[in-house]
């Protein structure tokens, strides 16, 4: 998220960042967005009675912000219907591997275990599965012998920074198409 607000600095990016969501109070990156004076809000599954309303109130928290593309950086909740029937096709994730091998939320450790040699990162379009939507880019990062989790994660999320920026920036300013799973960036008639 603090990579996307230092892009947006630059009229060449394309975009603002209109407002940054959390699930906590606690997410770091609140008090970096207010600094810079983006709007804030917490929207926390504790503070709602169930799921469903929770994921109502989301979706009306992300409408308040009226945004033309919603980027789920750090965000580590799983959104709801009412939110993908409103952003579908324009709601972004990125992932610590290189999907559709080791989705869910310890893709690191996953694709250690499994051994591969290279792992990396990807960036996404949301869906309803967990890490199973479309996908806009990826950048491989290589394992190293001696790697531990928190190593190639923290190589993994260097490359995921960048990447993620270079992926919404080119969305913005050219525009995507979707067939099916395959998404094209650079193709205007995507442009929402």
């Amino acid at each position: 998220m603090a990579a996307l607000l230092d892009a947006a600095r630059s009229p060449e990016f394309g975009a603002r960042v209109v407002g940054v969501i959390a699930d906590t109070d606690a997410a770091g990156g609140l008090e970096v967005a207010r600094a810079q004076g983006i709007p804030t809000a917490v929207v926390a599954l504790a503070d709602f009675p169930d799921r469903a309303t929770w994921d109502v109130a989301l979706a009306q928290t992300i409408g308040a912000f009226d945004p033309t593309l919603v980027v789920l950086a750090g965000f580590m909740r799983i959104v709801g219907e009412p939110s993908l029937a409103r952003w579908g096709g324009r709601m972004v994730n990125t992932h610590p591997a290189l999907l559709p091998s080791f989705p869910g939320a310890h893709g690191v450790r996953d694709a250690l275990a499994a051994g591969v040699k290279v792992s990396g990162c990807t960036v996404i379009l949301v869906d309803a599965g967990v890490d199973t939507g479309p996908i806009l880019a990826q950048e491989a990062v290589p394992v190293r012998d001696n790697d531990t989790e928190d190593s190639l994660h923290a190589r993994i999320k260097d490359v995921e920074r960048a990447l993620v920026v270079t992926t919404v920036g080119r969305m913005v300013r050219e525009g995507w198409t979707q067939e099916g799973r395959v998404v094209r960036l650079g193709a205007q008639e995507g442009t929402p």
